[in-house]
């Protein structure tokens, strides 16, 4: 009966139209991520509207395919912060062009709306946003007293909009992008109101969980948003047709299992509609060689995250940042497995091993060492003359 009720629930949402996610792009490559962030958000039968705002870099025949996924289509104009010498600080000088993010509080059509970077994917339905006051977002993983400001929900307000125009030609921005301005505006976030301050899992940074490998695991069914922050894409990582697989850059640090996702959904939803002859994709550009694509098999997405492999950048990661799993795959036993194969010249045993209780876990080092010490003694012993 709870089943039926659902699902009849979920039919009968009304749309909201007073109620927005916004997302912006400034350029053809830009909307590629927002066609895959549009479409996630409709694979997660969200009943609010889907607003795109565009400058005069997005090409019309993007702009088409931008109108097969989002309701509304809102061209600006481009707002730079021309704070260069702040920008190189992050090696990231086109972020300069972020500023225009500020045109989303004029959207006052509507009384509230979420804002999500063309970078980001829905997972799961977050119409619960909706809920929250302006300026609620998630902490940056980076400083978590600052709130990442590729999600939050705010208010559209033309007098919050010149404000904020206002306070940014007199205060600028700490890192010389919206994020920056946004914090020193909203400069109250981290101490006044509690509620708003958006779970982590609304704004899952891609690379962060390598940090804390175990809460990844523990709370991996409940992310909502993936983000994925840095100089490097999901777009700019590359397509095997002939394997079906994304061969990802390692230096991204990119989760392969949301990457697979983002590239399921482009390939299955956004490729098909790229028409290799419109002129304006070069064939020596990235749009043009990703619409030149001949798929043989889309991707399927991973059934979930079991943790990294043994040697895999992941594992090698998580080494890096102290996150060791003493009772998995950093097991004593699989560690001595493996130093066997390696100095004995075998292959390792293709099985899995049991990690150890923690009584074991602590009798096998010291067994091991004390060997060790016999060899050394033997080894170190006189030789009769």
């Amino acid at each position: 009966v709870t089943v039926v009720s659902e699902k009849i629930e979920k039919m009968a949402r009304p749309k909201v139209d007073d109620e927005a996610f916004v997302t912006l792009t400034t350029n053809d490559t830009y909307s590629l991520g927002c066609l895959v962030l549009g479409n996630s958000l409709r694979r997660a039968e969200t009943n609010r509207v889907l607003v795109v705002m565009v400058t005069d870099g997005v090409s019309s025949s993007m702009r088409e395919q931008l109108s097969r996924v989002f309701d509304l289509i809102v061209r600006v104009d481009v707002l730079d912060s021309r704070d260069s010498q702040k920008l190189d600080l992050l090696t990231r000088p086109d972020l300069g062009v972020t500023f225009t993010k500020l045109h989303c509080w004029r959207l006052t059509q509507f009384k509230k709306c979420v804002f999500l970077d063309a970078d980001t994917m829905v997972l799961q339905n977050v119409d619960e946003l909706f809920e929250r006051k302006e300026l609620s977002g998630a902490p940056d993983a980076g400083w978590p007293d600052c709130f990442n400001s590729g999600v939050f929900v705010y208010e559209p307000s033309e007098e919050t909009y010149s404000s904020l125009v206002e306070f940014a030609v007199k205060q600028g921005s700490f890192d010389g992008g919206d994020q920056g301005l946004l914090n020193l505006y909203f400069s109250d976030w981290s101490t006044k109101d509690i509620s708003r301050h958006l779970p982590f899992v609304y704004n899952v940074v891609s690379q962060a969980f390598y940090s804390y490998l175990p809460a990844f695991k523990q709370f991996h069914d409940k992310i909502r948003i993936v983000h994925f922050i840095g100089a490097i894409k999901p777009w700019n990582h590359k397509y095997n047709t002939q394997t079906g697989e994304v061969e990802i850059q390692e230096e991204a640090g990119h989760s392969a299992e949301f990457l697979k996702l983002w590239w399921a959904i482009f390939l299955s939803k956004v490729q098909p509609y790229l028409d290799p002859q419109q002129t304006i994709y070069e064939k020596g550009g990235l749009i043009g060689q990703l619409a030149a694509l001949s798929i043989n098999k889309t991707p399927e997405p991973y059934p979930g995250y079991s943790g990294p492999t043994p040697g895999s950048r992941e594992h090698q990661y998580a080494w890096e940042c102290g996150q060791i799993d003493y009772r998995g795959i950093d097991a004593f036993s699989n560690i001595q497995q493996h130093l066997d194969a390696t100095i004995n010249g075998s292959q390792p045993v293709n099985k899995t091993v049991e990690a150890p209780t923690p009584a074991e876990a602590v009798k096998e080092p010291v067994k091991e060492a004390a060997k060790v010490n016999e060899v050394a003694k033997v080894k170190e012993a006189p030789k009769k003359k």
